[in-house]
């Protein structure tokens, strides 16, 4: 009975990262029905096919107003959400959010702060367990290159990371601007961790196990506004010395 245990943990914990990636899709790459308001971090963008249907619709007057009283909204929208989101939540974030918006109509800051806390999470479990598989769909090639090359060092001196997580102190939006069609967002996480590098002996060559540390990162993830994919890229990453 004590050889099934080992294969009985494999099932367990293979379980739990399909919840695990499950759940982050759920929040991350949800759509709202509308043909262009797509949402939610964090996989890589896929470029849109371009649609079949050529009919050019004439607005009328009615339409006009409409579309008129969908902008107001919209910009309402905004800076409700600027003002409940982030530290700075007037002025240029403000704006962010209306330029973003007026080209996703699904773009909704607590959702995505909502999914970056999550990748959060997942990136940096991944990364201390040399896992680059999860992290594919999840950063940007640039990024990934920057995870991977330390991860193979690690792995040519047959060393291992420990890393916890202890706790998010606080995850704000700092800020969001659209460049041409491409949605970016950063975030601000301020993070308690305790990460430990161990020689192929188990010996410390870096950090101490008994110290807690409380690290200042800032994340930023972006998204083709004109994708049909919902899901978000990291593109950026920079820590507070």
């Amino acid at each position: 009975m004590s050889e099934g245990l080992p294969f009985f943990d494999i099932i367990l914990f293979a379980m739990i990262a399909a919840f695990l990636v499950l759940r982050l899709r759920s929040v991350l790459g949800r759509r709202d029905g509308h043909k262009g308001g797509q949402r939610g971090p964090f996989a890589r963008s896929i470029p849109e096919e371009q649609a079949d249907e050529k009919v050019v619709h004439l607005p009328s007057a009615r339409d006009a107003d409409a579309d008129t009283e969908a902008d107001t909204e919209a910009d309402t929208e905004a800076d409700t959400e600027a003002e409940t989101v982030g530290d700075d939540a007037e002025g240029d974030l403000a704006a962010g959010f209306r330029e973003i918006k007026s080209a996703d109509r699904g773009f909704e800051p607590a959702e995505i702060l909502s999914g970056a806390r999550i990748a959060f999470e997942l990136v940096l479990s991944a990364y201390a367990s040399g896992d680059t598989e999860a992290l594919k769909p999840l950063l940007s090639a640039e990024v990934l290159d920057n995870f991977s090359q330390p991860i193979r060092e690690r792995e040519a001196a047959g060393e291992t990371m420990e890393h916890t997580l202890i706790g998010i102190k606080s995850a704000d939006i700092v800020e969001a601007f659209l460049d041409g069609g491409m949605a970016h967002v950063t975030v601000k996480f301020v993070t308690d961790q305790a990460n430990v590098t161990r020689d192929a002996h188990g010996e410390v060559v870096d950090g101490d196990p008994s110290a807690v540390t409380e690290v200042t990162d800032f994340w930023t993830f972006a998204r083709d506004t004109g994708s049909r994919d919902p899901n978000w890229t990291l593109v950026a990453t920079r820590s507070l010395d």
